[in-house]
């Protein structure tokens, strides 16, 4: 199960206590957002992409919406999501809990310009009914990504 490797991969950080595992299902912003009683914004949800033979991560904040043109003009091509079928394999972890910790190999995160709205964020830890709150400081850190991009519509956050 995706949660359980998520666990383990906190473990050597000692945080897999962090980890929030509600009744309810977490598998939407919205849903997430009742879970944890929090905007949606604070939710830190994981998009999934093909970038030509690459599988690509971005990490955004729960009421952000990828802007084509921004993501053209980094990435090269067309923004083109990962089917329901194609996540659990290629990224490790299934729809609606997909996030950016203990994923495949060679799966590249990024992290959206949208998030620094927000001192922590909740982004899912690999199953439909958890999250865990964390510093934009730690999801760097626990995610292995320090890129940060603006491919998102509207949340331009100044320096």
């Amino acid at each position: 199960m995706s949660i359980e490797k998520v666990k383990s991969y906190f473990k050597q950080y000692g945080i897999e206590d962090k980890i929030l595992e509600f009744e309810v299902s977490s598998a939407t912003v919205e849903l997430a957002a009742k879970a944890l009683n929090c905007e949606e914004g604070r939710i830190a949800k994981t998009l999934s992409f093909h970038v030509g033979e690459r599988v690509v991560l971005i990490v955004a904040a729960g009421d952000a919406r990828i802007d084509n043109a921004k993501y053209k003009a980094y990435f090269g091509t067309k923004a083109k999501m990962l089917s329901y079928e194609e996540a659990e394999p290629l990224i490790g972890h299934a729809v609606g809990g997909v996030c950016p910790f203990a994923v495949n190999d060679k799966v590249e995160i990024y992290l959206d310009e949208s998030l620094k709205r927000y001192q922590t964020v909740f982004p899912a830890c690999g199953s439909s009914n958890s999250a865990i709150e964390l510093t934009l400081g730690e999801l760097e850190r626990y995610s292995g990504s320090s890129v940060w991009i603006d491919v998102s519509k509207a949340f331009t956050v100044e320096s």
